[in-house]
């Protein structure tokens, strides 16, 4: 399956089962111009204990693997950084569900999504400024350079508020990996 077929697979059952979400990570960075391959799905998700139903009628054991009720409940029940994944198992394709929580940030990125529209099919994908500091974070926590490369292609090419972007990185305690990133890297 090509790499624009994989977010059909999960936004279109999300939106039938309303859901809101956004594209974030190494996919969001293809919406706004950097291209990178990826094997999978990043999605932030407002879903709460009101619409576990309606998610599990979108995403059916034959078709998909999915955590159980009781796991997927737990999840919810994080105030931050709840996460789960989904694999279609006809395509063995992987969507890494994030729950908002109580992020604000994630919060702001929802209220803020962009609209992605391929083929005449359209998602939802997280603000540039919402991939950056994410992709901040996970570069301090982790210190894969995939998200140094990302960063970087991504100041490149987007229209960017700089002025948030900073005060969240002071915020957030990034200021060592954001200095990097905005370096030639050479």
């Amino acid at each position: 399956m090509p790499v624009t077929d994989l977010p059909w697979v999960f936004t279109e059952r999300l939106e039938r089962a309303g859901v809101s979400y956004m594209i974030v990570g190494a996919f969001a960075t293809l919406a706004f111009g950097v291209y990178r391959t990826t094997d999978d799905l990043d999605l932030v998700l407002a879903l709460a204990a009101g619409d576990v139903e309606a998610f599990e009628d979108a995403f059916p054991e034959e078709e998909f693997y999915r955590p159980p009720r009781e796991a997927l409940l737990e999840e919810l029940r994080r105030p931050e950084r709840g996460h789960f994944n989904l694999i279609h198992n006809s395509t063995l394709n992987r969507a890494d569900c994030y729950l908002i929580g109580r992020d604000l940030l994630q919060l702001w990125g929802l209220r803020n999504r962009h609209p992605l529209e391929i083929e005449g099919r359209r998602c939802w994908v997280a603000p540039p400024e919402l991939v950056i500091l994410k992709k901040l974070e996970f570069y301090r926590e982790g210190g894969s350079e995939k998200h140094v490369r990302d960063i970087r292609g991504v100041l490149q090419v987007a229209k960017l508020d700089r002025d948030f972007i900073e005060a969240h990185v002071e915020r957030l305690g990034l200021r060592e990996q954001w200095a990097l990133c905005q370096s030639s890297g050479e």
